[in-house]
């Protein structure tokens, strides 16, 4: 049996080995932007995750005409008006990394006191069919969604991970996902959560027997 082929529109490592872990055990061939060297660059120009995580999925799989996954996520801080939101990547400017990130956030933070420093991680996954069916063109699956909700650290804890992790302090197990064994973190995160649902519109998707459907409305 010919063995489908999911593309991750991402270059992002530490985001594609997350999310190779969390779909391991399906007979997919998991691919990501780093194969198509030539595909179309994406501008983040959404206005919400959910947006973003749509274009990256259908733009790569109208160039490539196969099954892509387009995932958006980011950290949401209550004390800074919900930011750095769809900015995280690039929150501390156009040659952001993710020590600059979380420098810049906890200058931001830096007076605020631990009580009221709330946050979210938020992830919006996208799935869309790249292979026109009837002469309909690209069709767009599903779109979902996942959060789990911390505190940002006073500091940096622990090496695991990637982006915020290191400052996203989660009370119940009193470490930070930097500290969190990533057994622990595919559990429970942002991104766990949101392909939890992933994993049932995939296993729907790869059935026979799945029909097709168009979104009554764009994604919110």
């Amino acid at each position: 049996m010919l063995m489908i082929e999911l593309i991750i529109a991402t270059t992002n490592p530490g985001k594609l080995r997350e999310i190779r872990e969390l779909l391991k055990d399906f007979n997919l061939k998991i691919t990501s932007l780093s194969d198509y060297p030539d595909a179309p660059k994406i501008e983040e120009d959404g206005k919400n995750f959910a947006q973003n995580a749509l274009k990256k999925a259908a733009t790569i799989a109208l160039y490539t005409g196969k099954l892509t996954l387009g995932e958006d996520s980011g950290l949401e801080v209550k004390a800074l008006g919900n930011k750095p939101g769809i900015y995280s990547s690039r929150f501390s400017g156009e040659k952001a990394t993710d020590r600059k990130n979380n420098v810049k956030l906890l200058r931001l933070l830096r007076d605020v006191p631990l009580k009221k420093r709330q946050a979210r991680y938020r992830c919006f996954a996208a799935l869309v069919d790249g292979q026109p069916r009837q002469r309909r063109g690209q069709r767009v699956i599903d779109v979902v969604s996942g959060s789990c909700a911390g505190v940002i650290a006073l500091k940096g804890k622990g090496n695991n991970g990637f982006g915020y992790d290191p400052l996203f302090f989660i009370p119940r197990y009193h470490k930070t996902f930097g500290e969190l064994d990533p057994a622990v973190k595919a559990k429970i995160s942002h991104r766990a959560r949101a392909f939890r649902k992933v994993r049932k519109v995939l296993e729907e998707y790869l059935n026979p027997k799945h029909e097709y459907r168009q979104p009554e409305a764009d994604p919110p």
